[in-house]
This record gives C-alpha cells, sequence and structure tokens, in this order.
C-alpha cells in the first residue's frame, strides 16, 4: 500500500509539472463505419477555420481514403490545426476555435469528427501489458463526433497559457464603424499594395515583423539575394481594391477584418511571373509575396481611436 501511495504521488507530481506546449485539433468530415472498418472515404468541401471568431484558415478537401488506427479508432486527418499556427490571434488564457464544413453535395449524408489533444514537455508511458509500453507527449485528448446533411460547425473553448499576451489584445472591442473609419482602413490596404517598391524599406519590415516562433523567415537572405527587386523588374505591381470593393468584418472582438467582397485583396498580375527566370526563384518570390499580401488583412483601434494593422 505504501509503494502505492508513493508511486501515485510521484505520478500526480509528475503531471502538475508537464507544461503544456501547444494545443492540436485535427477535423475529418467521412463516409464509412470507424468503429468497423480500417478505412474511411473523406468528404470533399471547404472547411473554414476561426479563433476567436476571426477567420484564420481556409482549406478545400478531397474525396481520398484514410486509415482509421488504434483502439480508440482515431480517422486520418483532413485539417490540421496546431494552435500555434494561429500567430497573435491566438490569445494567452480563453480562446474558442470554430470549424465550419460545406461539403460539395448539399444532400448527401456524412459524419464529421473533430479531435483535440494537448502536446506537452513530458512523455508519458503506459504499461498495457507484458512486454507492451505506449509513450506519448500528449494529454486532455478527446474527440467529438456529428452526422450531418449539409454544412456543420464544430466550436471548442481552450485555454491556450502558452501564447503571447499582446497589449492590443486588450483593446476594446470594436462593435461599429464610421466612414472615417472606413476610410483610414481603406488607406491602409492601399499603402499595403503601395509597399512593392525600391528601396522596399517598408516591405522588409513587414516582413521583420511578420517573423513569428511558428514562421521565421530568412529576412537577411530575402534582401542579400534582392528577390523583390527582381520581381520588380520582371512587372511585378501590387494593387489593392477601391473602397467600395472593401467588405469590413465586425468580430466582437479588437479585430477588424478587412476582405475584398470577390476574390483576392490584393491584385497581382499572374503573366509577371511567367518572365522571372528560375523555378526557386519563382516560388521564393511567391511565398514572400504571400506573407507581405495575404487573402486578408485585420486591424485594431486603440482607445483613442488610432488604426493598426497587426495581421
Amino acid at each position: 500500500m505504501r509503494k502505492l501511495i508513493v508511486a501515485l504521488l510521484l505520478l500526480c507530481s509528475t503531471l502538475a509539472s508537464a507544461k503544456v506546449l501547444n494545443i492540436e485539433f485535427n477535423f475529418t468530415p467521412y463516409i464509412g463505419e470507424p468503429a468497423k472498418a480500417d478505412h474511411v472515404e473523406t468528404v470533399p468541401g471547404k472547411a473554414s477555420v476561426f479563433i476567436n471568431n476571426v477567420p484564420v484558415a481556409e482549406q478545400e478537401i478531397q474525396k481520398r481514403t484514410v486509415p482509421v488506427l488504434f483502439d480508440n479508432r482515431e480517422i486520418g486527418t483532413a485539417v490540421w490545426v496546431p494552435a500555434s499556427s494561429m500567430g497573435s490571434a491566438l490569445r494567452q488564457g480563453k480562446n474558442k476555435i470554430r470549424i465550419e464544413f460545406i461539403p460539395a453535395s448539399a444532400k448527401a449524408p456524412y459524419e464529421a469528427q473533430l479531435r483535440w489533444a494537448s502536446v506537452t514537455d513530458q512523455v508519458t508511458r503506459t504499461e498495457k501489458g507484458p512486454g507492451q509500453v505506449t509513450s506519448t507527449n500528449q494529454s486532455d485528448e478527446g474527440a467529438e463526433v456529428k452526422k450531418s446533411v449539409g454544412k456543420v460547425v464544430f466550436e471548442r473553448e481552450f485555454v491556450a497559457d502558452f501564447a503571447a499576451d499582446l497589449p492590443w489584445h486588450h483593446f476594446p472591442p470594436v462593435t461599429a464603424l464610421t466612414d472615417a473609419d472606413k476610410a483610414q482602413l481603406t488607406s491602409m490596404v492601399a499603402a499595403r499594395a503601395e509597399s512593392f517598391k525600391p528601396d522596399f524599406a517598408t516591405a522588409y519590415q513587414l516582413l521583420k515583423n511578420a517573423s513569428t516562433p511558428g514562421m521565421q523567415l530568412d529576412l537577411a537572405g530575402i534582401q542579400k539575394s534582392k528577390i523583390l527587386n527582381k520581381g520588380y523588374a520582371a512587372g511585378i505591381r501590387v494593387g489593392a481594391p477601391a473602397a467600395d470593393k472593401l467588405d469590413f468584418v465586425l468580430t466582437g472582438n479588437p479585430e477588424v477584418v478587412i476582405r475584398s467582397k470577390a476574390g483576392a485583396l490584393f491584385q497581382i498580375d499572374p503573366k509577371a511571373f511567367g518572365r522571372i527566370k528560375g523555378d526557386e526563384l519563382q516560388m521564393g518570390l511567391a511565398m514572400v509575396l504571400g506573407v507581405l499580401y495575404p487573402p486578408q488583412l485585420v486591424a485594431v483601434r486603440d482607445a483613442a481611436g488610432k488604426w493598426a494593422l497587426v495581421y
């Protein structure tokens, strides 16, 4: 009995000291019987991921066969969302993730599974039988399954103490926009587009600010290779929509999402890429331009009424 109590105390001490480094979410819409079969078929459609009501990712899901693994019948992942990839949209403390899926067929029945798990800095080993030991650095695992026809929505609250606590996270929520607000936001989008010009000082600063622990850009290498200059010389230019073509989305938080009402937020002539010599240079420039000119921008307004782009 004494040994058992000591063992339990040691286990509790280990669990208490385990630090959560990340939280992972896995989403899959499927057709099949994972309780019986070793494979199921994913349902084609589009998944949209929101963190604290801010859209952070969209992904097309294709029809394919995925495995069903382990005793808990874990379905192969169609959409993987680590909390660390959410950038500054993630709050230190309480957050909410929402995943919306619209299938290609609005009438066909299917099921969808959302799984989650915390990733810790310690490995836990469990003896399942003679000579059988499993090891994992995950904890607080769980899953939810829904049967659906048409659109399905999953929501889950979670705590991310590992996230950065940024000053603007504590700004007041934006509940309305005036014409003056919209004019300022429109000018900020135009200024971002105009930053693609020699000597690219503003663009380099934007790239520096974009570097996060989850995405480190080689700014020195980008500057040394003059990849932006080469793109400009090939004829690449960046355009922004007119004010009446912009959509401003309130989230109930400090963030306001700026999107185009139709198509991409920034216009870049794809023909110009054809004039750039070398696949490596083309791919590198496309990656850099994707960071500088994303599908949407997010702005916040401080208590004094000043706007700033945050991601």
